[in-house]
């Protein structure tokens, strides 16, 4: 009897205590700590080190100084590329949508499924493959200037606008997604109705249709704005030195880390700021279609003249959005160091795909990549579905914090990851274990499971808002405890949303280039920067095998995703 009241004491003590409206705070603070520990520490010891040894404001002086302008040239050249990117992704983007959700024509199904291969691309590969199409010594120019008996080619990528056009192709998918969606959900009544009462098509549109698209495109525009400001790739390839991140590596690599503190942290500042408006926005109201009419009926292109063109078009269009991946694929199979001053490779072979699964040292930045992006994707796991459950099922104060602070590593560029983590790890703390993680195994793993926090959590959290909270309730009713009505109940009802975001974290981890180039080590290097300095050593077949790897990695991520998620994975994230 004496043993059970002491037990029954203490079952109360323990309700008493999970009852206890604070008890919620000691369930998420792990979140905070992770959180804090790797997105916050990291930032304020970048932040620190900005101001020099002397903690003074030299650094920032010098940034912006009139004398020695390459700071704020390279800080007007990320706001110039990026808000011209924004206009052409809208411009492309916002059309295709339009046109492919509007319309019916020849062509049109092939179109729908081609115009996301650029998500298929990784940054890196696709920046290279442009190179091989476009740039100076690229397949087009050469096979035109041999065409016509030109003495120079007749165009070729580069500088500014050779980032633009990459950008804009790589990055017009966010508009397209976005746009889709709105343009599905419009209602034609409102249209008709506006027609009937004798408005022109130029007022309709201006009225009505762009009013609905306005919460669409200003939530993409922000997301490519801020990609765009992170762009690190387009501009090292089209060697365009005068953008922040390029002003970052620079720093870096010449030994100048209270300089690279200082740019990092003034880019941290003005990507967190897109990403607090970005969030502002989409909390705000928006317009919303409150009529209940039907979705949009797409109308037949009935035409002859048109039907030829829409043909023609749509031809161009998908030889376009293949002719990168085709690229790829056949400077993939061409032997290294043949390819001169031909249009085409000459000899061509297999054994770059060969070595890839044989040969040792083609093999282990694979494996490299395939462990570290395991180890971070597992890590997103744990967090993601925790974070996720925290901010859709729980009460508390700091959602908004919560929230913020995850999504703020997808909006800092990579170049400023890597920096902050070099800044908080090169030296023992309690976040890394009283270790060094600067040089180690663990620090890619790590700055891949930072960049990559929301992919898991917004899938997740899509998935758990999509499900009725009454049927935990039921659960709990019958006398499950939480645990069993967790595992039992919302893991099954939210597992596709986990999986589509833990594939999508695994594709990026090992495509990931930015974060990797600065901290890697030999014996860790990944995929990505295997595939750069083939490209630098002119082993253009052996780093284009690599890239279709990825590519073919990528594409089966994208199908399985879009397959589970039923086609909500990309808005989700």
């Amino acid at each position: 009897m004496k043993k059970q009241t002491i037990y029954s004491s203490q079952d109360s003590l323990w309700a008493r205590i999970t009852r206890s409206p604070s008890f919620i705070y000691v369930l998420i603070s792990p979140l905070f700590l992770i959180l804090f520990g790797y997105v916050i520490f990291p930032f304020y010891q970048t932040f620190i080190q900005s101001f020099g040894s002397e903690a003074g404001l030299n650094n920032y002086k010098k940034f912006f100084s009139l004398e020695s302008t390459s700071n704020l040239e390279a800080l007007w050249t990320s706001v110039y590329i990026s808000v011209i990117s924004v206009i052409t992704c809208a411009i492309v983007g916002v059309l295709m949508a339009f046109l492919l959700e509007r319309y019916d024509f020849p062509g049109r199904r092939v179109l729908s499924i081609l115009v996301l291969v650029p998500m298929a691309l990784p940054p890196l590969v696709g920046v290279l493959s442009f190179t091989f199409l476009y740039g100076e010594s690229g397949i087009i120019p050469r096979g035109i200037q041999h065409l016509f008996n030109l003495e120079q080619v007749p165009f070729k990528l580069k500088g500014v606008w050779g980032v633009i056009v990459v950008h804009t192709f790589t990055m017009y998918t966010y508009f397209y997604l976005t746009a889709s969606a709105a343009i599905k959900g419009l209602d034609p009544s409102l249209e008709e109705a506006a027609t009937n009462l004798g408005a022109s098509r130029i007022r309709i549109w201006r009225k009505i249709i762009l009013p609905m698209l306005t919460p669409s495109i200003v939530a993409a525009a922000l997301l490519v704005f801020m990609i765009s400001m992170a762009s690190y790739t387009a501009p090292l390839i089209f060697g365009v030195e005068r953008t922040m991140t390029m002003q970052i590596y620079l720093s870096r690599t010449n030994g100048n880390l209270d300089m690279a503190a200082t740019q990092s942290t003034i880019l941290s500042f003005v990507s967190i700021s897109f990403l607090i408006i970005m969030r502002w926005y989409q909390n705000r109201r928006n317009y919303q279609n409150l009529s209940k009419g039907i979705s949009v009926h797409r109308s037949e292109v009935k035409s002859k003249a048109m039907k030829v063109v829409s043909v023609i078009l749509s031809f161009v269009g998908v030889l376009i959005l293949l002719l990168p991946i085709l690229t790829l694929i056949l400077i993939s199979l061409s032997v290294d160091g043949t390819w001169t001053t031909q249009v085409l490779p000459p000899e061509y072979t297999f054994d770059h795909y060969k070595a890839l699964f044989t040969d040792e040292r083609t093999w282990r930045p694979i494996w490299n990549s395939l462990q570290m992006g395991f180890v971070a994707t597992l890590g997103n796991i744990v967090f993601g579905v925790a974070a996720a459950y925290a901010m859709v099922r729980l009460n508390f104060k700091g959602k908004t914090l919560l929230d913020i602070l995850i999504m703020v590593p997808w909006a800092l560029p990579g170049t400023v990851v890597a920096v902050n983590l070099i800044a908080a790890f090169s030296e023992e703390n309690i976040f890394a274990f009283n270790q060094v993680l600067i040089g180690t195994f663990w620090i890619l793993p790590l700055a891949y499971f930072i960049r990559h926090l929301p992919l898991v959590f917004r899938s997740t959290s899509a998935s758990l808002m999509q499900m009725d909270q009454s049927i935990e309730e039921a659960s709990r009713s019958l006398g499950a405890g939480w645990w069993m009505t967790f595992r039992k109940i919302v893991l099954p009802l939210t597992l596709t949303g986990i999986l589509a975001g833990t594939l999508l974290a695994f594709v990026q981890s090992i495509g990931e280039f930015v974060a990797s180039i600065l901290i890697y080590s030999t014996s860790t290097m990944p995929l990505s920067v295997a595939i750069f300095q083939k490209m630098y050593a002119f082993k253009f077949g052996t780093a284009c095998a690599y890239g279709v790897l990825q590519i073919i990695l990528i594409l089966i991520v994208l199908t399985i995703s879009e397959k589970l998620s039923k086609g909500t994975a990309g808005s989700a994230i």
